[in-house]
């Protein structure tokens, strides 16, 4: 599979593979992802499905056309699935949940079936993020993550609306992403106005007839359709980073509907806005400052320092030159509005080779800031392919639409200037990102208003302390908000997305006892980084 270089909050890159649902640092997110309005809404009832007055029965009743997952000879995301044993269908689900008479969409599913059908559970639905992100590919390695236990769910990918193969959305944007530093002074921060300005009005004009229905809402109520079209009363859920504010959503709005719940990377539902990175600067300085501690102890391999000062000189060394004149990286050209952000999308991963790409990236960087000709190692040759070019228009174009779609976002740009320059003062890498303007400021506002998150449900919350893109603390909010769930907290570990993918004994085992027996843990549980337990 490869490693979707895309910033944002999703731990999932667009095809399979653990790696998939760790890559994909933080656009918002996206994220990713605010001037954070959180309205609240009563949640909306869950429909019945029998009588023949029930608008939706159509939908619930659809006969699904299971067929090979393969689009083609270089789909290497459904020959995974194949060798897996899945197989694919299309969903059909209203654009407009108000109109269900009018215009469908399809939205694209995968699943593996049970094996052991004896004592099967039921289905599991997953979200690897975003938003924004491919689902569709996950099946297989989250099948085999959960061991014995896999063999008694159908495990299902759902592709979300406007994502992947369901419908998708593309503003035919020049980049995969619309994070950017703000720059250095006032000048940089007015051309990432005018950057966002144009992106929005870029998704208007190719894609306003869809743009009102690229909503978390409506993608929870497509989730209710692929549940009934799949003949199930409940599901059950896995979701990462984005996919954990999905579950809490559909949870509200269709009560009762849920199974076995695990939400691994929490978004707190009160800090779920446009500017959803805003606060993670402290996150991204600790991940930033271990990594410079791994690449001190291998300066024989990458030549950035002996010490995590000398490390971290380097990075401010290339950041400061990429703003006066940037850099020449193949045939890319770095400055102070993108260096940041391939800082930034280094550090959601705490592992060997996460790092390494990082280091290889700043190794590069500071040879061409040293005026020496640079071809970028393959891992970031791939980062700045999608941030500078259109190949991944579809990804940022859709992550956007849904952050945009779900909140309000402020509209002056001196509200961004005041909280960049505030940031500047305590973080001058990352806090002109997380805080820089972004489409939304431009966007026509949402059509429906965020949703009330429901007080309690019992789910298993899982998150390290060290999660630079969904922070620990946002954990502990919604493990205050839901009394009678549980949290497995993952222990000195800069790391975004644990079950299945860090590689903690602990934390799969425990998440894969809850999946078996529906019991959660009696107490909240803590798994220490390096022993495992």
């Amino acid at each position: 599979m490869t490693d979707s270089p895309a910033p944002s909050l999703s731990s999932a890159p667009a095809t399979g593979g653990p790696r998939r649902l760790v890559s994909r640092a933080a656009a918002g997110a996206a994220l990713l992802l605010v001037g954070a309005l959180t309205v609240s809404v009563s949640p909306a009832a869950a429909e019945p499905e029998g009588p023949p007055t029930n608008p939706l029965a159509r939908y619930h009743r659809q006969h699904l056309d299971w067929k090979s997952c393969v689009l083609g000879p270089d789909d290497e995301t459904g020959k995974e699935l194949q060798k897996a044993g899945a197989r694919c269908a299309d969903v059909t689900v209203p654009l407009n949940y108000a109109k269900p008479n009018g215009r469908t969409i399809t939205v694209a599913v995968s699943r593996i079936r049970a094996t052991d059908t004896d004592r099967r559970v039921g289905a599991l639905l997953l979200n690897g993020g975003g938003p924004g992100g491919q689902t569709i590919g996950d099946p297989p390695w989250v099948r085999t993550s959960m061991q014995q236990v896999g063999e008694r769910y159908d495990v299902v990918g759902v592709d979300p609306r406007f994502v992947g193969r369901s419908t998708p959305l593309d503003c035919h944007w020049p980049t995969g992403s619309s994070i950017r530093g703000a720059g250095t002074d006032r000048s940089g921060f007015d051309r990432m106005v005018t950057q966002a300005k144009d992106l929005a009005e870029r998704c208007r004009t190719t894609k306003g007839d869809i743009l009102p229905y690229a909503t978390t809402r409506n993608t929870a109520r497509d989730m209710d359709v692929v549940r009934a079209a799949l003949g199930e009363r409940k599901i059950s859920y896995l979701g990462y980073s984005y996919g954990t504010y999905l579950g809490q959503v559909y949870a509200t709005m269709f009560p009762g509907r849920t199974d076995r719940v695990v939400l691994d990377g929490l978004v707190a539902p009160d800090r779920y806005n446009p500017r959803l990175l805003r606060g993670t600067e402290r996150a991204n300085r600790r991940a930033l400052e271990g990594w410079a501690d791994w690449a001190a102890a291998r300066d024989a391999d990458y030549g950035l320092g002996q010490t995590r000062a000398e490390v971290l000189a380097v990075v401010d060394r290339v950041q400061a030159a990429a703003g006066r004149t940037p850099l020449r990286i193949g045939d890319h050209r770095v400055d102070d509005h993108v260096l940041p952000v391939v800082v930034f999308s280094g550090l959601s991963q705490d592992n060997d080779a996460a790092y390494a790409d990082l280091a290889q990236a700043v190794r590069d960087m500071r040879r061409a800031a040293d005026g020496h000709p640079v071809t970028p190692s393959p891992g970031f040759a791939a980062t700045l392919a999608f941030l500078l070019d259109g190949s991944a228009s579809a990804y940022g174009s859709a992550q956007t639409a849904i952050l945009c779609g779900d909140a309000s976002a402020p509209r002056s740009p001196e509200v961004y200037w005041r909280d960049i320059e505030r940031a500047r003062a305590q973080d001058p890498l990352f806090g002109p990102v997380t805080q820089n303007i972004g489409p939304c400021a431009f966007w026509d506002p949402p059509r429906e208003r965020p949703t009330k998150v429901r007080d309690d449900l019992p789910a298993l919350l899982v998150n390290a302390t060290g999660d630079p893109r969904t922070v620990h603390a946002n954990a502990l909010t919604v493990r205050r908000m839901w009394p009678s769930s549980r949290l497995v907290t993952l222990r000195d570990a800069d790391q975004h997305a644990v079950y299945g993918v860090f590689g903690s004994a602990c934390v799969d085992t425990t998440v894969n006892t809850y999946l078996a027996t529906g019991h959660l843990p009696a107490t909240d549980v803590t798994c220490d980084r390096a022993s495992g337990r």
